[in-house]
Formats: structure tokens, C-alpha cells, sequence
């Protein structure tokens, strides 16, 4: 029996053409489709037979590489295949950073873009470089660091990327601002740094960016 694969994307169009192409490989998957950030987080941790998530970089909610970190921070052990209109050659080593599999470009054809889908559901997309085929990048050992963090930990640090205060934090996750603290440890400790502002620096550096709060 076959599961589900999540289309997550703000453009109504784009999601029903990625739609087919789903259903030209895995006629039998259940589609899901979220138009922001927000809805796609909330599908990926409730969704139990995940099998792909096929995801946008500028959707509502979302900033930089941040929904590509969230969502794979909700479910590390489902591919992500990243569907954008960035620029691939830059944008390809950046969502790798952060747990996806692969980028394609919304420019490619319908052929394509079946190929890159069936690729990713058997697992054969080409991983990235291993530590013996590169010198190693402090800038990967962060992004692993930030790849770590548990979904709640990361909402913490987006929010700290936003500028707000722990109790807006509480409030825009539902959350105690004693928990918001204790998240904040636990983050400054995983990304091995000392304070707020050198792990948002950190994170700023990554490319990441704060989307709007996300709500449970």
C-alpha cells in the first residue's frame, strides 16, 4: 500500500502540476498540499506514512532556508525534494545543509520533474559530497548543529532570529517562557555557543531567516 506525499507550495497551479506528476509515478499515494509554512509543519508531523515531501523556499511563513530546516526538523527521516525558482546552483548545497535531498527547478519540464520524484521516492538521488571527497566546511558543521535541533528548539531560535523576546515567544508557540528558557539552553548548547545573539548569528549566517510565528 502506498503512503503519502506532501506538496507544499503557495501557488494553487503549481501544486496541481506537481499533483499529476505524483500521480504519473505513485498513482496510488495520497496527495497532501499546503499553501504555507505553517500548514506544511503541521501535515508532516501529523502525517504517519510520509513518504516524500516536495517543498517550495518562498512560501508564506517562510525565509531563507528556514521551511526547508523546520520541516525537516519535524521529519528527518523523510526526503525532502526542494521545487523552487532559486537559483540551483547556489541554492542546492544550502537545502542540502539542511536535510533535503535535492533541488529542482520549477523551470524543468513535466519528464523532469517525474524523474527527480521517482529518484527521490527510491532513494537514489545523488548524495551530497562526503567528507572525503571535500575539505570540511565549518559552515557544514554549523548547519549540522542547526540540522540537530529538535522542531521546537528551532522555532525558539526563529523567533530569536526576529528579534522577539522570550515571552513573545511563549505566547507565539504556546509555551511557557520557562520552557521558552530552557529550549534556549538546550539550543546555545547544540550549536556550541555562549548567548542569544552568537547563535543568531550563527543561524544568520547560514542563510536562514525568521518566517512568521507557527502555531499548534
Amino acid at each position: 500500500m502506498s503512503g503519502s506525499i506532501l506538496i507544499a507550495d503557495d501557488h494553487p497551479l503549481f501544486r496541481q502540476a506537481l499533483g499529476l506528476a505524483v500521480a504519473a509515478v505513485r498513482p496510488a499515494a495520497r496527495v497532501l498540499e499546503a499553501g504555507t509554512l505553517a500548514r506544511a509543519a503541521t501535515l508532516a508531523a501529523e502525517t504517519n506514512d510520509l513518504e516524500l515531501i516536495l517543498l517550495d523556499l518562498k512560501m508564506p511563513g517562510a525565509s531563507g532556508y528556514a521551511g526547508v530546516a523546520l520541516i525537516h526538523a519535524e521529519r528527518p527521516l523523510v526526503p525532502i525534494l526542494v521545487v523552487s525558482s532559486a537559483d540551483a546552483a547556489q541554492a542546492l548545497p544550502e537545502v542540502r545543509r539542511f536535510g533535503a535531498i535535492g533541488f529542482l527547478s520549477k523551470g524543468a519540464d513535466l519528464a523532469a520533474i517525474e524523474r527527480a520524484i521517482a529518484a527521490a521516492l527510491d532513494g537514489t538521488v545523488a548524495p551530497p559530497p562526503s567528507a572525503d571527497d571535500a575539505p570540511i566546511d565549518p559552515i557544514d558543521e554549523v548547519a549540522a548543529r542547526v540540522a540537530s535541533l529538535t522542531p521546537t528548539q528551532l522555532k525558539v531560535l526563529l523567533g530569536v532570529l526576529d528579534g522577539r523576546y522570550n515571552k513573545e515567544i511563549a505566547f507565539d508557540l504556546g509555551i511557557s517562557e520557562p520552557t521558552v528558557r530552557a529550549h534556549m539552553t538546550a539550543v546555545l548548547r547544540k550549536l556550541d555557543v555562549t548567548s542569544r545573539t552568537q547563535a543568531a548569528l550563527a543561524a544568520r549566517a547560514l542563510g536562514l531567516g525568521a518566517p512568521t510565528p507557527i502555531k499548534r
